[in-house]
């Protein structure tokens, strides 16, 4: 072993040797004495030698001193000029070709490029003329241009194809080489043209606060000749130095690979480098097999058979993040450099698949780099580049609502399908920070049955305890879930990625985050440890060639479908980055209201374009659009807030975009359905409201009836209650705005009312003679003293509802300090730290009797919060034995940093667990901490409320804009705001508004109406003056009713994705999708109105492909409308699809 030494065994061969003892003989020359030392090695030494093979101290006489024959950069051969884009701005390659010659100035190695993001140059171009040596084309085995920048670049070509990317600096993501295509050898020159970006793989300052002013200098512009042999002996004995690191101590396979690059290292010569490499080469083959190398791809069609199968299957993988510590603009570069990149390492070697998904990422590419666009067509045709995940962008999946889940693969689905004429079959979100137990349902409704996720091997309390399972959802509804053994999906196609799979494992490997993808370094080493894997049976066999989908189908033929493998129910939790429930709040309002909105706008704008076709047009264009970036604002590192502040800039813009877009689509929408109708604009006074005639109208866009208080903004100086269109309003105490009741059937039209107060008496507030201040109505009693919650009592049964000795109210978290991941994390150390805060400078604002309520602020720190707390005399739903809520609307001036406010409340329920929503229903947490699992939920994601009961009673708290739960023992809290420092040192400093309640209601949540008052309280009736009588308006008929169902909510109503808007005599469809909320079997019967000429319906899936047709109960009265009855389980999501005879009737 270890070669010996030559010396000694010379030696020993010189001494003479005596005559064999009669009768023995031996057939070889056995030396009779011996005074050598041995050739007994010290493993460990002749392992640390391996590191110095390549660079380092030895740079000069070991392999790195000839990876390279020829280098040369001077002006004859390397000519280059510049220009630089003003400010932020990204221009086109077309754009930059026009830019004229006098503004281009000469550009050398050293130049400076930058700053990076303080506002001015930080995308440049150059324009590059390499002339080759004469002699080169036919003495060398290739030539590259080295490019490095020291950040990120694109070369083009000279028609605008982009080439491939360019990752400068010295990290392991380093990628600087561009090979000189053969035609232009041949010609001895080329033209080429490079955009460079101001921004490394992982932005501007890794992860933490962008630095503005970082500059990057052109360190290389160098036409190379790399010496390809030294180049492969490199490879080979990386590989080796990683099976001998990584292999089990003193097996035999890893004692091999020792002596071999022990061997080599010996073989060596920095004096005959040509010679000695081939020798090395050869000596490598001990391990990798004689002529492996020849074999190129086709050494992955060798080794198996005979009971021996892959275990490692290789998948090129190229996570990049939509935005993080770089804006969206840049990942629009980062997909199309690496993305060019991967086509090219495709043609080098023809056993490179290429997973990726994001629809807007290549949208971005079609619009702007339509040239790549065309090339990956072709190579998704020839199955290398893999469309995988189906969805419109690697989405947060806590937070969206079900139905912009839904949405996220409606909208990458038939992205897909229109550009590649694929569908994915495997949804992909390896990197989400935990995973809603809504999915596997919608992941099958969106086509898929196969899911590839990868975050909870960062769970910081619990290891997740599969990898290959059946993810079972809310519904029932399972998909394959593979969480890859390597643990990462950026992996780096080493020895000890493919060592981690015991058994069949996906490898995702190449860089990512910041994109660039697979190396052909790593596609080198997976051919070594391929050939090594053929020749010893130590090493796991690991495939390259084969898709995703031949991946997930593999598992599902050997699991019988899945019946072998383990079961895992309900949501896939990460114990990590818990804090992104909160961080950023204005991001959550803007993704909670832009929801909402596109809710109400897509049904306005259905009903409108079916009753009323002849003056409004469907606007599906502009309703696509509010969507996109809806949903590209839900990417995971943007609506969880651990985003750079640049990031947020443009987020910001796309909800104003939104919101600008949508309230003008509902105004167009509502303008057409009732006639002479407009919006309430800015304050009004009572006497020109009057005189103006008419009346006012609320639509309702739930499929609930509502009887709400609302705010009008009609001015006047009364205390008193006035009359207002046949009912009566309260004029606030300072005259600036109006309460009104107003009432409206389920989906349907109303208008002011007069409210039945029990006893004739409504809300009242009061400060009492112990300053305590109270808020009551008929139902409940509130009451506030010293500053804090101390009473809520349900009137109706006489019960106090907060324990004795307690008090609830907002309260600080002083230390939110996480030991890493600022922005992602809080840690449940912070919840040591709280500051019970009091509310100051009480008064009563209104007294009723519609509405009461009280006006308080607190300092703390450099903030100062306004809350505004007011009890309705009109309870939260219609339902029976339904409790008005105690609602807190709060302005925030915040500037703390590091610091945690929530609002607590204790209360004399007892429940060992506590329910959340979720999309598409609820799921149901520990209050307690009996095990690790239980305790490491100590900071929880919720949607619109989060209830705690027991038999007969419970509260719900209700947000409008906020994710962040707790539920400890009998206290329940909602996060409000943060102050993370990084990657945004500004995040969430400034002004806030945000709204809160409290719900008390009578028996379980089950029996509850929860569900129905956190959409109520989500879902604000917007207020109309007409002039036009209401019952002449077919909203007066509502258009969909659900009845025999109270659990099963009409969520959506929408026009058919595939509906042609341009033709009137095109099918016209209506798409209706319903879920069931509390988790139990439902029969409803959808009643629609007799103005909608239904003529079949079917059940569809989430892209409308249809299940079955559903008989349609038609009526004997044409008074009335057909009836669709439904059979659903619990939380089930269904999507019923309408074809419609023709237009509607017109009014009633």
């Amino acid at each position: 072993m270890g070669g010996g030494n030559t010396s000694e065994n010379s030696a020993q061969q010189n001494i003479p040797y005596h005559q064999p003892i009669s009768g023995c003989s031996h057939s070889h020359s056995y030396p009779e004495t011996n005074y050598s030392a041995g050739a007994k090695w010290i493993k460990g030494l002749t392992h640390d030698r391996l590191n110095v093979f390549v660079g380092g101290h030895f740079g000069a006489v070991n392999l790195g001193h000839v990876l390279f024959t020829e280098r040369i950069d001077d002006d004859k051969h390397v000519q280059m000029v510049y220009w630089s884009a003003p400010g932020r701005s990204k221009p086109g390659f077309d754009e930059v070709m026009k830019i004229d010659k006098k503004e281009w100035k000469e550009a050398k190695k050293g130049l400076s490029f930058g700053p990076s993001c303080k506002g001015t140059r930080t995308n440049h171009w150059l324009k590059v003329h390499l002339k080759l040596p004469s002699d080169w084309d036919k003495k060398y085995e290739r030539i590259q241009f080295e490019f490095d920048p020291s950040c990120e670049a694109m070369i083009f070509e000279t028609d605008g194809t982009p080439l491939q990317g360019i990752t400068g600096g010295g990290g392991g993501d380093r990628r600087v080489d561009f090979i000189i295509p053969k035609d232009a050898r041949h010609k001895g020159e080329l033209d080429i043209v490079i955009e460079v970006s101001c921004n490394e793989m992982f932005g501007m300052s890794g992860i933490g606060v962008p630095d503005p002013n970082r500059y990057f200098n052109l360190s290389s512009a160098d036409l190379v000749v790399p010496n390809e042999e030294a180049w492969r002996l490199m490879w080979d004995f990386t590989t080796l130095r990683e099976l001998v690191d990584d292999l089990p101590g003193n097996s035999i396979l890893q004692n091999l690979c020792l002596v071999t690059a022990n061997k080599i290292m010996n073989t060596f010569d920095i004096h005959d480098p040509e010679r000695t490499i081939k020798e090395c080469r050869k000596i490598a083959e001990d391990v990798f097999g004689e002529g492996w190398e020849a074999k190129g791809a086709d050494i992955y069609k060798e080794g198996l058979g005979k009971g021996k199968k892959a275990q490692v299957w290789g998948i090129g993988n190229c996570h990049i993040d939509t935005a993080w510590l770089w804006p969206y603009s840049v990942t629009q570069q980062k997909a199309a450099r690496s993305w060019s990149t991967q086509i090219d390492l495709m043609e080098r070697y023809p056993e490179h698949r290429f997973a990726t998904s994001s629809a807007q990422q290549f949208k971005w590419v079609e619009q702007l780099y339509p040239k790549l666009h065309e090339r990956i067509k072709e190579k998704v045709k020839t199955g290398q580049f893999q469309l995988v995940g189906g969805s419109w962008v690697e989405n947060d999946s806590n937070m969206p609502s079900g139905e912009a889940l839904a949405r996220q693969m409606i909208y990458g689905q038939r992205y897909f399908r229109s550009r590649f004429g694929v569908t994915s079959k495997v949804a992909w979100l390896p990197d989400s920070f935990g995973l809603s137990g809504a999915l596997p349902q919608l992941i099958r409704g969106a086509g898929m049955e196969d899911f590839f996720t990868q975050k909870l091997s960062w769970n910081n309390v619990n290891t997740f305890p599969h990898s290959t399972f059946n993810w079972v959802g809310l519904d029932g509804t399972q998909v394959v879930c593979h969480m890859t053994p390597v643990d990462t999906y950026t992996a780096q196609a080493t020895v000890a990625d493919n060592l981690e799979s015991s058994d069949t494992g996906l490898l995702a490997f190449g860089n990512g985050d910041g994109g660039g993808g697979p190396l052909n370094k790593m596609l080198e080493n997976l051919r070594r440890i391929r050939a090594t894997g053929n020749e010893h049976r130590e090493l796991p066999v690991v495939s390259m060639g084969e898709s995703v989908d031949d991946f997930y189908e593999d598992i599902h033929k050997h699991t019988d479908e899945g019946k072998t493998l383990p079961v895992w129910r309900g949501e896939l939790y990460l114990e990590f980055h818990r804090g992104t429930y909160t961080s950023h709040g204005s991001i959550k309002k803007g993704n909670r209201h832009s929801e909402r909105l596109m809710r109400d706008v897509e049904y306005l704008a259905t009903l409108a374009s079916i009753y009323k076709p002849e003056k409004y047009s469907y606007p599906k264009d502009t309703i696509d659009t509010c969507w996109e970036k809806v949903l590209l604002n839900q990417f995971h590192d943007v609506l969880p807030g651990s985003a750079i502040g640049m990031v947020y800039v443009d987020a910001e813009q796309y909800y104003a975009e939104v919101a600008k877009d949508g309230h003008k689509m509902v105004h167009d929408a509502l303008s057409a359905l009732i006639d002479d109708s407009k919006n309430i604009g800015a304050s009004t006074s009572y006497k020109e409201h009057k005189a103006a005639g008419g009346r006012l109208a609320v639509v309702n866009t739930v499929d609930f009836p509502r009887l709400d208080t609302v705010i009008l903004p009609i001015t006047g100086s009364s205390e008193q209650p006035i009359e207002l269109d046949g009912g009566w309003i309260q004029q606030s105490k300072k005259g600036d705005r109006a309460f009104a009741v107003v009432g409206a059937p389920g989906r349907g039209v109303g208008g002011v009312e007069t409210p039945s107060l029990v006893d004739g008496v409504g809300a009242t507030a009061i400060q009492t003679a112990d300053d305590s201040f109270v808020l009551k109505n008929a139902s409940v009693e509130f009451r506030i003293t010293k500053g804090r919650i101390v009473s809520l009592v349900d009137r109706e049964l006489g019960r106090e509802l907060i324990p004795n000795g307690t008090s609830g109210g907002l309260v600080m978290f002083e230390r939110d300090t996480p030991p890493n991941w600022d922005a992602w994390d809080t840690e449940i150390h912070h919840l040591e730290t709280s500051k019970p805060l009091e509310f100051s400078n009480l008064k009563v604002q209104e007294v009723g009797p519609l509405r009461a309520s009280l006006a308080a602020d607190i300092a703390y720190g450099q903030s100062k919060i306004w809350v505004e707390i007011s009890l309705d005399a009109t309870s939260a739903t219609t339902q029976a034995n339904s409790r008005p809520y105690i609602r807190f609307d709060a302005k925030v001036d915040w500037h703390e940093r590091h610091k945690f406010l929530k609002f607590e409340l204790p209360l004399d329920i007892h429940s060992d667990i506590a329910y959340y929503e979720c999309a598409f229903g609820w799921v149901s947490r520990p209050t307690h901490k009996n095990t690790t699992q239980e305790s490491a939920k100590f900071e929880v994601c919720g949607h619109r409320y989060a209830d705690l009961c027991e038999f007969g009673y419970g509260v719900a708290l209700l947000t409008e804009s906020k994710y962040g739960y707790a539920t400890t023992g009998n206290v329940m809290r909602v996060s409000l705001l943060r102050g993370p420092t990084s990657p945004d040192n500004e995040q969430d400093q400034g002004e806030h508004h945000f709204s809160w309640a409290i719900l008390p209601h009578q028996g379980h949540f089950f029996e509850s109406d929860v569900v129905k008052a956190a959409y109520a309280f989500n879902s604000p009736l917007p207020v109309r003056h007409v002039n036009s009588n209401l019952t002449e308006s077919l909203l007066h008929t509502p258009p969909f009713i659900v009845e025999g169902a109270p659990s099963v909510i009409l969520d959506t109503v929408k026009r058919g994705d595939d509906d042609d808007f341009s033709s009137s005599s095109a099918d016209q469809t209506i798409v209706l999708r319903l879920y069931e909320a509390y988790g139990g079997h439902a029969r409803p019967k959808v009643k629609i109105s007799k103005y909608i000429k239904v003529s079949k319906a079917i059940i569809t899936n989430l892209l409308e492909e249809e299940i079955e047709e559903v008989k349609l109960v038609r009526p004997e009265s044409v008074e009335e409308g057909c009836c669709i009855p439904l059979s659903m389980r619990g939380f089930q999501v269904v999507t019923v699809k309408l074809f419609l005879e023709n237009a509607a009737d017109g009014a009633p």
